[in-house]
């Protein structure tokens, strides 16, 4: 006998005598589930509205950046410092443009769902279960979930390996999309520490010689510009550093941040260190720097629970 436990919480599952909810009579297959999609189901993308907010002001702010750094301090170094302004524009544009095309896949890549709608008798009867197997339903979104996976109250999913939901990227950070999360924290962190040092130098060359010479603005507008810059930047930087180092800690140990959070026993196989970095950035290259690929495909346990 198949024992059957629901989850109608993050945190509670209870057991309980299964009954067919109305909402679950309809079987979503995972090639036409167009909840939470967008572009004609080509693209993930999460509906709510603070994240919606939270990702543009993440733009902005990266655009502010490029302002100050281009307009106010290499740009008109270029006819006196060219091998300085342009090694710099260089290194600045590389990290700002890495980091944006990491924040559009985190944000715009499905990040684990589960289909929703897999609960039904009828399906559970077509999975070849184990003589006694446990196996957990979410009530929320009529869904089988695979072990490890969470239900999202802000994406309304359960998400496989889900670690939190991120505002600043409107979705998930879990199974698929977490290389792209740990790249986006990386470049930011990178980029906010190049603006504060540039911003630094930028001040230092202004006292020494005169403001006026510096900068194509006033002196107190330059120095609005630079000192806002140099808060943006301290605040990202200290920020995204942190998340970075708890995602790869997380990685490393193959627990998730609501496992850690909840200190929940490992009912999985641990893998090794090394295969837990494999399986979020793939094999060893230089593409794990980047967000246009996609990690080596991997095996995926209870893989029969999205199947139709």
């Amino acid at each position: 006998m198949i024992r059957e436990f629901y989850d109608s919480s993050e945190d509670d599952e209870m057991e309980n005598q299964y009954q067919i909810d109305p909402e679950c009579l309809v079987l979503t297959r995972p090639d036409c589930d167009m909840h939470n999609r967008c572009c004609g189901g080509k693209a993930w993308c999460i509906k709510d509205i603070c994240g919606i907010i939270c990702a543009v002001l993440t733009w902005l702010l990266i655009l502010y950046a490029e302002f100050v750094v281009m307009m106010v301090m290499l740009l008109p170094g270029v006819s006196t410092y060219p091998v300085y302004s342009y090694i710099n524009i260089f290194i600045f544009q590389s990290l700002a443009f890495l980091a944006f095309a990491s924040h559009l896949r985190t944000m715009f890549t499905d990040p684990g769902a589960v289909p929703k709608g897999n609960a039904t008798k009828e399906m559970i009867k077509q999975m070849s279960f184990r003589e006694g197997q446990v196996i957990f339903k979410c009530t929320k979104c009529c869904s089988i979930k695979p072990e490890r996976a969470h239900h999202c109250s802000v994406c309304q999913r359960c998400i496989r390996k889900m670690d939190h939901h991120c505002p600043w990227v409107n979705n998930c950070v879990g199974e698929n999309n977490q290389k792209y999360f740990v790249l986006f924290t990386f470049y930011i962190a990178a980029i906010s520490i190049h603006a504060v040092s540039l911003a630094v130098y930028q001040f230092v060359t202004c006292i020494r010689h005169e403001w006026r010479d510096c900068s194509a603005y006033s002196p107190p507008a330059t120095v609005v510009l630079l000192l806002f810059l140099i808060a943006e930047a301290l605040l990202f930087a200290i920020f995204t550093a942190v998340m970075l180092g708890t995602q790869l800690h997380a990685i490393w140990n193959d627990e998730t941040g609501i496992e850690q959070l909840k200190k929940e026993q490992a009912r999985w196989v641990r893998k090794s260190r090394w295969k837990s970095i494999q399986s979020v950035f793939g094999r060893f290259s230089i593409f794990w720097f980047s967000p246009f690929t996609q990690p080596s495909p991997k095996a995926k346990q209870e893989s029969y629970l999205y199947s139709v």
